[in-house]
């Protein structure tokens, strides 16, 4: 049986209005605890409004205004759902759109990056790899310039593999509907759905005269367009997503505005199978056809088209609604569930980011909707579960799905083992590696290509740290006494290697363990390998290795010319470069024009999107001082500063998760720090003595570091937030100029001593970082 057939059903289910009255005392805690400053809440079941309640206040800033039921909220995301799915839908079952649709046939130029395959129902479930939104760094405006940077955009993941929530999806569906229907996005919606339903209070850009009935959010950010003006301070009547904004307030994913009982009157329409008061607005296939399943099988996030049914996005359907109902949210406080089964609707529209962006609703809305559902009473039981298994196998009398069996991710030395040495065969090998170049069993690179048939190891060159990754200054040659062999020192005398060292080697293999961070010197040294192999025409075997801290995160400033060298070897990568060696000797070969004959012997079983505590691999200290996946989260901003007058914890058990100096008021600082509310990170005070490096055997005060969200976690912005406290409060004395060489950009360091904020800087990076994630994209191997 169908849902719209379902929510058709006649049935006594009926709404218990004492228990609705428990919603107000929940909200009004809310508000006490300033998490919101108002709501207006309604409860409906089939063709009716059962129970609507308006609590506290529209404003407080700058005057308090009570809340009203006619108030008219900034819709966020409901845009996408409300507006631009039921517009796309619309053109579907006319017949002019399809959902296998390839959305460069719309939009020309979009094929570009291996986006050819994306099509509208990947826009419309989210599936299209596509990132959340665009950069807005740099302060772009116009509907067409928003359009142009999505056709430019590379996607994190190919069309259909995994779930990424996208303003751009919705943004550029929305604008198919505009080219299909020859009508811009608003006017269409008004013509087509909000008139003909008598929702005369919902819109795109609401004229000045309703600005007394409109919620402020809150004020305009320097991200967004226009903000200019006093008027302008506290945005009302305006869109406060900022990409729309910038777009002039008409976008697919966000700039509608409406009221409750406009919602109300939608919800209605689709409980009754896309019609309302006579008037039609969608087929009753058309809408059963949005509140199917429509996300690949396995994946977890469940989605309908446009409409959320079971994700991480779905915690306002509440505990008691069944999966099989459907809804969205805004980010400014707002949500829309709707039970088909039971024909419950529920209505919650706040403006939890007025005054300060600081409120938070996620948790209230659920609850809202558990009491609504709490509040039915003579639902058929049999109903509910005929709901639950309609469409795709999924619901609360199903299995969840299961996590997929954990795979063990093979570095290049596995495959090549399981390979037999085959490219190395009947070759004098050269091998550049260190204690991180082992087999999955421990066994070193070492080991296994002396050991194999065929092959002859014939010299060995240590980097940074020596072969035992040990050392903390100058490497010296020397003798394995194991093999027998020369270790040639890469840190020594020479970081190239020399006539005298490849004069028997007709292969160069490398082998070592990236950390992901630009001035990470290991590197260096397969660049500068790369160079020598490709002057005397020895081919060179790169052995992959995993990133770390992921091969999708990208962050930080380009770097300057002038400090390019072997802490910086190409200008155009920022500090978290999101690539393994593998794809870098690639990207390098090219690019640098050297000419190597490479072959890379890539990972096995990895994703971009792993860290290395999900591969099953056992972490060995590519140097002293790395001695955790934590440190090497951290690495990226501590490392970039280290070259100032602090100390970032070598000598100590903790490197990189703590800097310190004797000058330095630790208190103080981790106060300073702290009060910025730097996402992902938080900050206490500590005193520690280095046994070595700098400072050493001198108390050092400072600040340790505990990461509380890797995923929010910026480091490159945490370094700059440690400068840029430090710069403030002891000016000087501070010697920021100092990390010019490891942070990588002078204007950057320049502008922090200028007192720029470091949030400012890190939104300058996104020209840099998008133009290195488009330059990448061709040298990628791995999804």
């Amino acid at each position: 049986m169908s849902h719209v057939a379902l929510a058709q059903r006649e049935g006594a289910a009926d709404i218990d209005l004492k228990r609705l009255e428990l919603i107000e005392p929940i909200v009004r805690q809310e508000i006490a605890a300033k998490k919101l400053p108002g709501a207006v809440v309604l409860v409906g079941r089939g063709n009716r409004v059962v129970w609507q309640k308006v609590v506290g206040n529209r404003a407080v800033e700058p005057v308090v205004e009570p809340m009203t039921a006619d108030t008219i909220f900034d819709l966020a995301s409901l845009t996408k759902v409300v507006a631009t799915t039921t517009a796309a839908m619309i053109l579907i079952e006319e017949g002019k759109i399809r959902l296998s649709d390839r959305v460069a046939t719309y939009i020309p130029g979009f094929e570009r990056y291996n986006k050819g395959n994306i099509t509208v129902r990947h826009l419309m479930t989210h599936m299209s790899g596509l990132r959340p939104d665009v950069d807005l760094g740099d302060m772009w405006t116009g509907y067409d310039k928003a359009i142009e940077l999505a056709i430019e955009e590379v996607p994190a993941a190919p069309a259909g593999e995994r779930f990424v929530y996208s303003d751009i999806g919705y943004f550029l569906l929305g604008d198919i509907v505009r080219r299909v229907s020859g009508q811009p996005l608003d006017e269409l919606t008004r013509d087509r759905i909000f008139k003909p339903l008598g929702m005369t209070d919902t819109m795109f850009k609401p004229p000045a005269k309703l600005a007394s009935r409109i919620a402020p959010t809150e004020n305009c950010t320097p991200y967004g367009w226009p903000c200019e003006g006093p008027e302008r301070k506290m945005l009302r009547g305006v869109v406060h997503d900022p990409t729309a904004r910038r777009m002039a307030g008409v976008a697919g994913h966000a700039g509608l505005f409406s009221t409750a009982a406009d919602l109300s009157i939608f919800a209605r329409m689709l409980l009754n199978g896309g019609s309302y008061n006579g008037v039609r607005i969608l087929s009753p296939l058309a809408v059963d056809r949005l509140m199917t399943p429509s996300t690949p099988p396995g994946e977890r996030n469940v989605r309908g088209l446009g409409w959320d049914m079971d994700s991480s996005f779905s915690s306002n359907r509440g505990e008691l609604l069944p999966i099989g109902s459907f809804g969205h949210t805004g980010w400014t406080g707002t949500s829309l569930w709707i039970d088909p089964a039971t024909k419950l609707f529920v209505v919650f529209l706040s403006n939890r980011n007025h005054p300060d962006g600081k409120g938070d609703v996620t948790p209230l809305r659920a609850r809202v909707a558990t009491v609504a559902a709490s509040s039915l009473t003579g639902v058929s039981p049999d109903l509910l579960l005929t709901t639950a298994s309609a469409g795709r196998d999924f619901g609360p009398t199903s299995p969840a799905p299961t996590e997929p069996a954990a795979v063990p991710v093979l570095s290049g030395i596995d495959a090549l083992r399981a390979d037999g040495f085959a490219i190395l065969r009947g070759k004098r090998v050269g091998l550049i590696t260190n204690q991180t170049g082992r087999a999955r069993d421990g066994t070193s690179t070492i080991d296994l290509i002396h050991q194999a048939k065929d092959v002859k190891l014939v010299a060995l060159f240590s980097p940074e740290h020596g072969i035992r990754g040990v050392l903390d200054a100058k490497v010296a040659s020397e003798t394995d006494e194991k093999t027998g062999l020369v270790i040639h020192s890469l840190y020594g005398e020479t970081r190239r290697p020399t006539d005298e060292m490849l004069k028997d080697v007709d292969m160069l293999v490398f082998d070592l363990q990236d950390i992901g961070a630009r001035f990470w010197t290991y590197t260096t040294t397969m660049a500068y390998a790369m160079e020598e192999a490709a002057k005397r025409k020895i081919p060179i075997v790169v052995l992959d290795r995993v990133n770390p801290v992921n091969g999708v995160q990208i962050e930080g400033p380009s770097l300057d010319k002038a400090q390019i060298g072997f802490t910086g070897y190409f200008p155009a990568m920022p500090i978290r470069h999101g690539m393994t060696h593998g794809e870098l000797a690639r990207l390098f070969n090219a690019e640098n024009k050297i000419g190597a004959d490479l072959t890379v012997v890539g990972l096995r079983n990895w994703s971009r999107d792993q860290w290395f505590d999900s591969t099953g691999q056992a972490w060995i200290n590519p140097s002293p001082n790395m001695r955790s996946l934590i440190q090497a989260t951290l690495y990226p901003g501590i490392g970039a500063i280290e070259g100032t007058n602090l100390s970032v914890g070598r000598g100590t058990d903790t490197p990189f998760e703590q800097i310190g100096a004797p000058w330095i008021d630790g208190v103080k600082l981790a106060e300073v720090l702290n009060a910025r509310n730097v996402p992902g990170i938080r900050f206490y005070a500590v005193r520690f003595t280095p046994a070595s490096s700098k400072y050493a055997k001198d108390e050092c005060q400072g600040v340790f570091m505990v990461v509380t969200d890797r995923i929010a976690l910026r480091p490159v912005r945490v370094g700059a937030e440690i400068a840029a406290a430090l710069y403030r409060m002891y000016g000087a004395k501070y010697e920021i100029d100092a990390a010019a060489r490891l942070f990588g950009s002078s204007a950057n360091l320049a502008a922090l001593k200028a007192g720029a904020e470091p949030a400012t800087l890190m939104s300058s990076w996104s020209q840099a970082e998008a133009r290195w994630r488009l330059l990448r994209a061709k040298y990628l191997i791995y999804r």
